[in-house]
């Protein structure tokens, strides 16, 4: 007779809902399961030409253009427009994946009598690892080794697909854009200063400070103009085209530069750039050599420009040198391609350079320092780990300390005069009656300062 214990036992295990067993299998049913295998090798496909249309390399891109014909027109047909592109993809995709979910589902139930947790088992574990793992996973890990071969083997697929979606990718398309539209008018605009201060923040102890300075001049790369790296005219080794052969040589020699401005009467009126290098052989020439034939055409570029455009045409034109003109036409001074360079990578020596050009300066402490007059704004900003955006609201026109401080007196202030902006005190320790030349400045705490 059986223990009324045990059989009370059963009765419980049974009305739990952890059950499952197997119904008669049916040919709806194998039919079924066909069209599930169908539609998982759909998704694999679909989830991967995401990847293969949008990993393709400008190599593959050339190749494509190379015989833009058949497979590869197609291809790039539908690169021309990605948005579009990419909806008939997510669209697609995820109508495959729902009708998945769906008839697993189905089958399931068909298949099985299942309580309620081996019922979310199967359907919540079991299909969704098959759809992440043959539907997602393993396919785009070989869209991405074989992009091109996958594109071109699925551009007749999606070719066909944009068209059966074609409403839906469209009010897709459209509804993006129309977001993205608002969102962007609402963007703030990052200030230089911002990204300066952000790259400050996010770099560590362990980050370089040559990398910190690098990534702080691409940050304020695009914002320069070139009179404020410019050499002003005053500083300019040039020479007159009346000059003989004897004296040029000198010139040259003393210099140390091996591209020197020529002018006619004076430094307004430039004539070209002599390159030392075409002077070499014709050094046994005697006085009478006319050097100026060698003379090539100069690179005039205003005030203004942005340092960013002038490098890409120096590459261009495959020159190193600019001569800067002002509003009216004079010569304001030069530029080179090291000046560009040295405000994404910092100073630049050689075994040629000399200490006159470099930035004449002297640090008596932490507060206090002793500048030229002639020194730019641009590298007192440098040296003194300050933004160059401080004296904005102040300098005018003015690229150099001494015209900073003409522009905030309105005058050329006498000796010991001691000019105040924000927290700088600029003490003139050297001037005449046409330029400041020499410049004490201390810079008190922030929280000392006091506008002028």
């Amino acid at each position: 007779m059986e223990d009324p214990d045990s059989a009370s036992f059963l009765l419980n295990v049974c009305s739990f809902p952890v059950y499952a067993w197997l119904k008669p299998f049916t040919l709806p049913v194998l039919l079924e399961l066909i069209a599930l295998l169908l539609l998982l090798t759909g998704s694999a496909l679909i989830s991967g030409s995401e990847i293969a249309f949008f990993s393709l390399n400008p190599p593959h891109m050339k190749e494509l253009r190379d015989q833009p014909e058949g497979r590869n027109k197609l291809v790039l047909t539908l690169l021309e427009n990605p948005k579009k592109l990419l909806a008939t993809i997510l669209i697609s995709n995820n109508f495959i994946n729902v009708t998945l979910v769906i008839l697993s589902t189905y089958i399931a139930s068909e298949l099985f009598v299942m309580g309620p947790v081996i019922e979310f088992v199967v359907l919540a574990i079991v299909i969704t690892t098959l759809i992440l793992l043959f539907g997602e996973v393993l396919p785009k890990m070989y869209a991405t080794r074989f992009s091109l071969k996958f594109a071109r083997f699925m551009s007749p697929v999606i070719h066909w697909l944009s068209w059966i979606f074609f409403p839906l990718s469209v009010i897709l398309v459209r509804s993006t854009s129309f977001i993205d539209k608002r969102l962007s008018k609402k963007r703030q605009n990052i200030s230089m200063s911002d990204l300066s201060d952000a790259i400050e923040i996010t770099s560590d102890d362990t980050t370089p400070e040559d990398e910190r300075k690098i990534l702080k001049g691409i940050a304020k790369f695009g914002d320069i103009e070139v009179k404020e790296i410019m050499k002003s005219r005053i500083d300019v080794v040039a020479v007159d085209i009346q000059t003989t052969f004897e004296d040029l040589l000198k010139v040259i020699t003393e210099s140390g530069y091996s591209r020197i401005p020529v002018y006619q009467e004076s430094f307004d009126r430039v004539e070209g750039i002599l390159y030392v290098k075409d002077l070499l052989s014709h050094l046994g020439r005697g006085d009478k050599f006319q050097w100026s034939v060698l003379i090539r055409d100069a690179f005039f570029v205003p005030e203004n420009k942005k340092i960013n455009d002038l490098l890409q045409e120096f590459q261009e034109k495959k020159i190193h040198m600019a001569v800067i003109v002002d509003e009216y036409g004079g010569t304001s001074g030069i530029v080179t391609l090291e000046d560009i360079i040295e405000e994404i990578v910092g100073e630049i020596s050689d075994e040629f350079d000399t200490t006159d050009d470099e930035v004449a300066f002297s640090r008596i402490d932490a507060h206090n320092y002793i500048f030229e007059g002639k020194t730019t704004i641009n590298d007192f900003c440098k040296i003194v780990g300050i933004e160059g955006d401080v004296f904005d609201a102040v300098k005018g026109e003015s690229d150099s300390l001494a015209g900073l401080i003409l522009e905030i007196e309105g005058k050329i202030p006498p000796k010991e005069t001691v000019v105040r902006f924000r927290n700088f005190d600029f003490k003139v320790l050297a001037a005449n009656d046409r330029r400041i030349q020499k410049i004490r400045i201390t810079i008190h705490e922030a929280k000392d300062q006091t506008e002028h």
